[in-house]
């Protein structure tokens, strides 16, 4: 051994020990596992192995025998079944990347052009299988360390992330991958919520119906991904699961969902997001929004001057009998006045008393063009209680 690979063997150790500081200052997880003496000292000897393995292999030219992968896949397992978070598995392989491109330009310095070439070359493919084994055995690990509720939350979290699914892992959680995804989201509203171990049991039971990644982000919110193929098939899935996320908690909530590819789910959530906020808060609800549902709310919300004027309006039909009731069963029965009586349990002629008031106090016909387009959205900012 010699050039390159012998400084890179001299340097082992004061690397491995920098690599292992950079693993705890970076990854949550590995720093509450390096609070037990033993797995720190392992955490670093595998730094030590596993450098002085790849200068070895890239000086002769060699690839990772079998014995090597093995290693890998053990210790990735190891990981995995210490309750190492998906996402820190998968970070600190590329903080490995990183770090290992530094430590063979510290040690090359200017002298060293034939090695490093080689090197370079000898380190994606040897690279790609060495993170193939890894995380093989993560995901074993993980299976074996991690209930099923967590398993699907670090899959929502990758999704969400911008990440793909790492292989293997929607097949053992029985799940099917796609590169597009229905993300939907579930806003809890209406007094306490479920503690984190009902939150937990109610998650598993949907995940038993609806085997989709899922999580329970922050305690008013939940997130479900429904891989889309049919879009109103997958809609109504994703209504079902609502509705019993409403009935199992018995609080009534709020939803949105958007539709988006894998490598793009992040900006896609934050829009499903944005709908569930101006979305109505139902007790059942009656249908899944989407932005085309929604526009109009979505637009309002980002203008607070527009928002006022309409708070003002809906303030002043706080003062009648029931408008804001009444007006909705109108729109929601498409401005038919018997239907709308029929479903208020009223008189027509009480009916048309009612939108006599409404032209009294906001100024506009419910059934003109301009009362459909702000009275409309008047209502559909009460019902999602953006002003209580």
């Amino acid at each position: 051994m010699e050039g390159l690979y012998k400084l890179l063997w001299d340097r082992v150790d004061t690397n491995a020990r920098r690599a292992v500081d950079v693993y705890l200052g970076e990854l949550p997880d590995f720093r509450v596992m390096a609070e037990d003496a033993a797995a720190r000292t392992a955490m670093l000897d595998f730094a030590v192995l596993l450098r002085r393995r790849e200068a070895e292999l890239a000086a002769d030219g060699a690839a990772f025998a079998g014995e090597d992968l093995a290693m890998l896949t053990a210790f990735g397992e190891r990981r995995g079944a210490q309750g190492i978070s998906l996402a820190s598995g998968r970070r600190v392989l590329d903080l490995h990347d990183v770090l290992t491109l530094r430590e063979i330009h510290e040690a090359a310095g200017l002298h060293e052009v034939t090695h490093v070439t080689e090197m370079i070359g000898w380190l994606p493919a040897n690279g790609l299988a060495g993170k193939k084994a890894y995380l093989q055995g993560f995901l074993t690990g993980l299976q074996r360390g991690s209930s099923y509720v967590k398993r699907a939350a670090e899959l929502a979290v990758t999704l969400l992330d911008d990440g793909a699914a790492p292989p293997g892992l929607p097949e053992s959680l029985d799940m099917v991958s796609t590169d597009r995804y229905l993300i939907t989201v579930v806003r809890f509203s209406g007094g306490p919520l479920p503690s984190g171990e009902r939150r937990e049991e109610i998650v598993g039971t949907l995940l038993k119906r609806h085997r989709v990644p899922m999580l329970w982000r922050e305690p008013g919110e939940l997130i479900a991904l429904f891989p889309c193929v049919d879009p109103e098939t997958t809609r109504q899935r994703a209504l079902g699961l609502v509705r019993e996320c409403a009935e199992a908690t018995g609080r009534p909530c709020a939803t949105g969902a958007a539709t988006g590819r894998v490598h793009a789910l992040r900006d896609t959530a934050t829009l499903a997001r944005r709908i569930s906020r101006v979305a109505p808060v139902e007790a059942r609800p009656a249908r899944l929004p989407v932005m085309t549902d929604v526009f109009v709310e979505l637009g309002v919300a980002r203008l607070p001057p527009v928002d006022d004027w309409l708070r003002g309006i809906a303030r002043r039909l706080e003062t009648g009998p029931d408008l804001v009731a009444t007006l909705d069963a109108y729109y929601r029965h498409d401005m038919n006045r018997l239907h709308t009586a029929a479903a208020l349990h009223i008189h027509p002629r009480t009916l048309d008393y009612r939108f006599r008031r409404v032209r009294e106090l906001a100024g506009l016909e419910p059934g003109s063009f301009q009362g459909v387009r702000v009275l409309g959205a008047v209502i559909a900012r009460v019902l999602a209680g953006r002003w209580s």
